[in-house]
């Protein structure tokens, strides 16, 4: 009796700690399927530019372009990303093969001395570089004193660690993935901390087309991770998906329809909306629950940072 082939797969994923341990997850799944299986380290826009806020530079693209002309070139058969890091709008000539089973998607408040947002004493110096949580902070807290953390999550665990921040807020995610808990302390609820659009998802990106690869990694494919992503991403896109503008978006499976909370808010947390909803369609609770908070004012948050008019929907 011959023994069936195994299937060659090369995974493309950045560099970083989170990206390996992401990429050789996916590595191990694979390989229990039989698969022969290896990564290529491709390093992206985004992981040279280390000393700017992403904000400033922009983000669409930063942590992918580079892995997906490897796809297109056909170095590599599949690519591992953080779905927060891919664009609304996926390339043509790409789409997402697989959503894999979602990792807690909320933030953490991370800190050697306190054990939560309200112990933090007056001033006390919180760092990230996020807007979304940035601005949320200071709609918290204008007391704190915010300051920039880039680097990879060993990087800013080291700055927490030496004292330079009281405290620091990262994804939840990354730690539970990475095994790295020692100074989380308390995973802040979407109505203190709305966490990013996708965050805990992994995306597994292939050409379009590509039917044998897409038929090898479906079973990675789940169901829940991409019903509840699908509606995040439809309202990032509804608003346009900038990252100039403080958005956040969870949606939950809770019985058997979908919950989700979003908010906008202005970059100094000056001005924040909220907005919860419940419905059966992903895609149109995302995008209902994005025209809902252009209505209530997003559209003039948005007008304000990018300085021109933004199309507002149209009253029922």
């Amino acid at each position: 009796m011959t023994e069936t082939p195994k299937t060659h797969l090369r995974i493309g994923s950045r560099g970083s700690q989170l990206a390996l341990c992401q990429a050789n997850h996916i590595r191990a799944l694979l390989e229990q399927h039989g698969h022969n299986v290896e990564i290529e380290i491709i390093k992206t826009t985004g992981d040279k530019i280390t000393d700017v806020a992403l904000a400033k530079v922009g983000t669409k693209g930063m942590f992918t372009k580079e892995i997906e002309e490897a796809l297109a070139e056909g170095r590599i058969d599949l690519a591992v990303h953080s779905l927060k890091d891919l664009p609304t709008e996926i390339s043509s000539g790409f789409e997402i093969a697989a959503i894999t089973e979602r990792e807690d998607p909320r933030d953490v408040f991370c800190s050697q001395k306190y054990q939560s947002l309200d112990d933090l004493p007056r001033g006390a110096r919180v760092g990230t570089s996020s807007l979304r949580r940035q601005a949320q902070l200071k709609a918290l807290r204008t007391d704190l004193e915010l300051h920039p953390l880039r680097g990879n999550v060993d990087t800013r665990l080291r700055k927490l660690a030496d004292g330079e921040y009281d405290a620091i807020i990262l994804a939840a995610a990354g730690l539970n993935r990475l095994g790295k808990d020692q100074f989380m302390r308390h995973v802040l609820p979407a109505e203190v901390m709305c966490p990013a659009a996708g965050q805990g998802a992994l995306a597994l990106e292939i050409r379009a087309g590509d039917f044998a690869t897409a038929e090898l990694v479906k079973f990675l494919d789940d169901g829940a991770a991409r019903l509840t992503t699908i509606c995040e991403r439809a309202l990032l896109s509804k608003l346009g998906g900038g990252c100039q503008v403080p958005i956040g978006a969870l949606a939950e499976v809770r019985g058997d329809r979908l919950h989700l909370d979003a908010i906008v808010a202005s970059p100094d947390g000056g001005k924040l909306l909220r907005e919860s909803r419940e419905g059966d369609d992903p895609m149109s609770l995302g995008e209902e629950t994005g025209e809902t908070l252009l209505r209530r004012g997003g559209a003039q948050i948005l007008e304000e940072v990018y300085g021109h008019t933004v199309a507002q929907p149209q009253q029922p």
